[in-house]
C-alpha cells in the first residue's frame, strides 16, 4: 500500500472522523479514503451516453438495436442509455433519541450512531451526485420529519448535507409507519438505503418494507449499533438511562449481560431473517468500526445491480 493510500485509509476510522466537524468534509474524506489505491471505482455510475446492453423484447424500439452484436451472436440486444440506467438513491436516516447514543470518544468529540449513519448517507449521496444519479433523503423519528424526493439538480448535495446535520430529537421511533409513508411518496423505482438501530417493532417495520417492495423499490438495510450495545462490557453497578422515554435503571450489569445479549441477538437475527425473506440486503454495523464494511457493501451491491 502506498503512503498516500495509508494516509487516506485513516479517514474511514470513526475516531478520526469524529474530529472533523464539517459533514461535507467528512463525506469527501470517506470517499477519497475508499477510492484511493483502487484501479477503478467500484461505484459504476454513468459518465458517458452509452451504458450497457439488454436483450430485446417484443415492443422495444428497434432503433436502439446493436446490429454489430446481432451480426456476431445472431441475438438481438438493445443499447441502453444514460436516462435508462441512472440510479434513484434515497437515504432514510433515523434521527430518534436512541440514535444519539455514542461511546466512542476522541478527545472531546463523541461519535454517535447518528454520526455514523449520516456519514454513510453523506458519502453515498456524494458518490451518486458525482455520477449524475438522483439523490433523495428522508429523516425520521416517530414520524417523517423531512423528505426530499430524488433529484440530480445542482446544489442537491449541499441541501442534503444541511438537513443531515439535524440533532436527534427526544422522541421514539416509528420506522414502520414512516416506510409506508415513503412508499406513497416515491413515484419512481429507487434504491432505498435505510440507516437505523431498528430498536422498534419488527412487525411494523415488516409492513413498511413490504409496501416499498410492492412498489418495486430495492432496499438496503444498515443496522447501526454502538460497540457498548453490541458487547455490553459494563461490570460495576451502573445507572442506565433509558432512551426514547424508557426511564432509568440502577442495577448490577453482570447479572443482566447474558439475558441482554440474548435478546439483542434474537432481535438482530429476526431483522436479518425478515430482510432476507424479502430479498433486502442487510448489514449490521458497529459505529466503532471503519466504514469500509458499510460502504463496501453498498458499492458491491450497486456494481452487481447494473451488470
Amino acid at each position: 500500500m502506498s503512503e498516500t493510500a495509508a494516509d487516506y485509509r485513516k479517514y474511514l476510522d470513526p475516531r478520526t472522523l469524529a474530529r472533523v466537524q464539517s459533514l461535507d468534509l467528512r463525506a469527501r474524506l470517506i470517499v477519497e479514503g475508499l477510492m484511493t489505491g483502487m484501479h477503478r471505482s467500484p461505484y459504476q455510475g454513468i459518465s458517458v451516453e452509452f451504458a450497457q446492453h439488454r436483450q430485446y423484447v417484443p415492443g422495444d424500439d428497434i432503433r436502439h438495436v446493436d446490429w454489430k452484436v446481432f451480426a456476431k451472436t445472431d441475438k438481438i440486444y438493445l443499447k441502453q442509455y444514460l436516462e435508462e440506467t441512472n440510479l434513484n438513491l434515497i437515504c432514510v436516516v433515523d434521527a430518534s433519541e436512541s440514535m444519539g447514543y455514542g461511546s466512542i470518544t476522541s478527545g472531546k468529540a463523541t461519535w454517535s450512531k447518528y454520526d455514523h449513519a449520516t456519514a454513510i448517507a453523506a458519502a453515498l449521496s456524494y458518490m451518486a451526485v458525482q455520477q449524475q444519479d438522483s439523490v433523495g433523503l428522508a429523516i425520521f423519528d416517530q414520524e417523517l420529519k423531512r423528505f426530499f424526493k430524488p433529484s440530480n439538480s445542482p446544489g442537491r448535495w449541499k441541501l442534503l448535507i444541511h438537513e443531515l446535520q439535524i440533532v436527534p430529537r427526544l422522541k421514539k421511533t416509528g420506522t414502520g409507519k414512516v416506510l409506508e409513508q415513503l412508499a406513497e411518496k416515491l413515484t419512481h423505482r429507487s434504491l432505498v438505503v435505510i440507516l437505523s438501530d431498528f430498536f422498534d417493532d419488527l412487525e411494523d417495520i415488516q409492513r413498511g418494507m413490504r409496501r416499498l417492495r410492492f412498489r418495486k423499490h430495492e432496499l438496503m438495510v444498515f443496522q447501526v449499533l454502538d460497540p457498548m450495545e453490541i458487547e455490553f462490557p459494563f461490570e460495576d453497578v451502573t445507572l442506565f438511562q433509558g432512551l426514547e422515554e424508557a426511564g432509568e435503571l440502577l442495577t448490577e450489569p453482570r447479572a443482566l449481560r447474558d439475558a441482554y445479549l440474548e435478546q439483542l441477538n434474537l432481535h438482530t437475527e429476526a431483522l436479518k431473517k425478515m430482510c432476507r425473506g424479502m430479498n433486502n440486503d442487510y448489514c449490521r454495523l458497529s459505529s466503532g468500526e471503519s466504514l469500509d464494511v458499510s460502504m463496501g457493501s453498498f458499492l458491491g451491491r450497486r456494481s452487481a445491480s447494473i451488470k
